[in-house]
């Protein structure tokens, strides 16, 4: 049985959860335990006493600490890739560019580690100095996703670390495998007892837990739109610091003029790689009314050419849905797609395999309009749907009709109409002649609208979350 980590030991639990292979679902990779309320109130104290210690130790050892977790997990990256793929479903490929980003991450936050940044000011007084530093917040509660198991913690819990904080970490109950992994590393590599601890366990005990401690400090979500909201309901009311990352319905905007292959790929990558299951996927292909015919075409012959099957197949393209729930829900929108009056060209079948796992084929409607549910709610799977448009003003303005603001893309060879996109478009990251899906570690990420809610993740802006600034005035004696 894998074990939670608390207070650096450990910690088995009476009830455990199966980790199922969603490419088949007769694999069971291992047995992970369950953490209860009473175990997460451990750990929340063992990080409360670890704090002081850690806060304060010196730079070079947190240094030392984050960059030897980057260099194994980057040694293991094939190893810990296979782990996700076979936990989660997404192809090797991709999971083992995912384990790679994760040791990226970590060497990064190392580096931040000594890049300290701060201010000294004279004051309008005379005499008197003024010093900006910025602290660590303290117990800071971590809660992740299933659909990156290891990039999205990787991304949380470095600066947090890096920053001098302490960690409570509950992953996602789908995910548990790459989650206890990282948390393996984290331990085997120096990191003092209770400064990281792992509880992995359902969200209304363990989550709600972390959630309502007054001791933890600050919370980092990234999940569901609805969950987030809960999240900061709780925060607010006990003036908890809190960051939130949900959903997306992203548009990919494809002009006249754009390169078809370009076109075609950017919106293959972006909607359906990852089976779909990317809060930054371009789920809505909106097209420029001279090209939509062929490109419509083109698109469709690709989705059909597409291999889906076994993550860990070298020829797979498409890995499977990561479990029944989220394969009824995306059976449920193909209904309501079709209800609505939109027309499936392709894909949307059950597929059967040599094994037995969730395999869906990535699914195209046309036909649609901006105000059918299947391009307002966030679908989570290989679903993705063509509006057609007369002209870039009209692109622009579907583009931004939506409730969600996490990233935007334009296929265009004109720079006017890329620099106006870039320009005029409300989210927060746009991609010009690129997916959507797909971005650096040393650079922010976020959105607006009810994409996103707090300081920016990754690279040096993380440090507005996980960091509280201090003004000291000193009159030399």
């Amino acid at each position: 049985m894998h074990s939670n980590l608390i207070a650096g030991t450990w910690t088995e639990s009476i009830e455990t959860i199966e980790n199922v292979n969603p490419s088949d679902v007769d694999d069971i990779q291992g047995h992970y335990a369950l953490a209860d309320l009473g175990q997460t109130q451990t750990a929340v104290s063992a990080a409360c006493e670890a704090f002081a210690g850690w806060s304060r130790s010196p730079l070079q050892q947190r240094f030392d600490i984050l960059d030897s977790i980057g260099t194994e997990i980057l040694s293991r990256k094939e190893e810990l890739g296979d782990l996700l793929a076979r936990e989660e479903g997404k192809t090797l490929p991709e999971a083992i560019g995912e384990a790679g980003r994760a040791g990226q991450i970590f060497k990064f936050f190392a580096g931040e580690v000594l890049r300290q940044k701060g201010d000294r000011l004279d004051s309008v007084r005379p005499g008197v100095e003024i010093d900006v530093t910025r602290e660590p917040l303290g117990v800071i509660g971590i809660i992740t996703p299933w659909n990156f198991p290891i990039a999205i913690p990787a991304w949380k819990i470095a600066p947090a670390l890096a920053y001098g904080n302490c960690v409570v970490f509950k992953p996602a109950m789908q995910t548990p495998g790459c989650a206890w992994a990282l948390a393996d590393i984290i331990h085997r590599n120096g990191i003092p007892a209770g400064v990281f601890n792992l509880v992995m366990g359902r969200g209304d005990e363990v989550g709600d837990a972390i959630l309502n401690d007054s001791r933890v400090t600050a919370v980092s979500f990234t999940g569901s739109v609805s969950t987030g909201a809960r999240v900061a309901s709780v925060c607010a009311a006990r003036g908890a610091k809190f960051q939130l990352e949900m959903g997306g319905k992203n548009p990919m905007v494809v002009m006249n003029d754009a390169e078809m292959t370009t076109a075609i790929n950017c919106v293959v990558n972006g909607a359906y790689y990852s089976t779909g299951q990317r809060c930054t996927a371009s789920s809505r292909i909106i097209v420029e009314s001279g090209i939509h015919e062929e490109f419509v075409d083109k698109l469709a012959v690709t989705l059909a050419n597409l291999s889906v099957g076994d993550a860990r197949d070298k020829t797979t393209q498409i890995g499977p849905v990561i479990d029944q729930r989220q394969l009824d829900q995306n059976l449920r929108y193909l209904d309501i797609g079709k209800e609505e009056g939109a027309n499936l060209v392709v894909g949307g079948e059950i597929l059967q395999r040599p094994t037995n796992g969730y395999y869906l084929s990535p699914a195209l409607f046309v036909g649609t309009n901006n105000n059918m549910r299947i391009n307002r709610e966030e679908i989570f799977g290989p679903i993705a749907s063509v509006i057609r448009v007369a002209d870039l003003d009209e692109a622009i303005a579907v583009a931004n009709d939506t409730n969600f603001g996490l990233a935007s893309g334009i296929c265009t060879q004109s720079l006017a109409s890329s620099a106006r996109f870039r320009r005029e478009s409300e989210a927060g990251m746009v991609m010009v002649n690129l997916p959507t899906a797909g971005v650096d570690y040393h650079v922010p990420f976020g959105g607006t609208k009810a994409s996103s809610y707090g300081a920016r993740e990754q690279g040096s802006y993380a440090a507005e979350f996980y960091t509280k600034v201090k003004t000291t005035y000193v009159l030399p004696g």
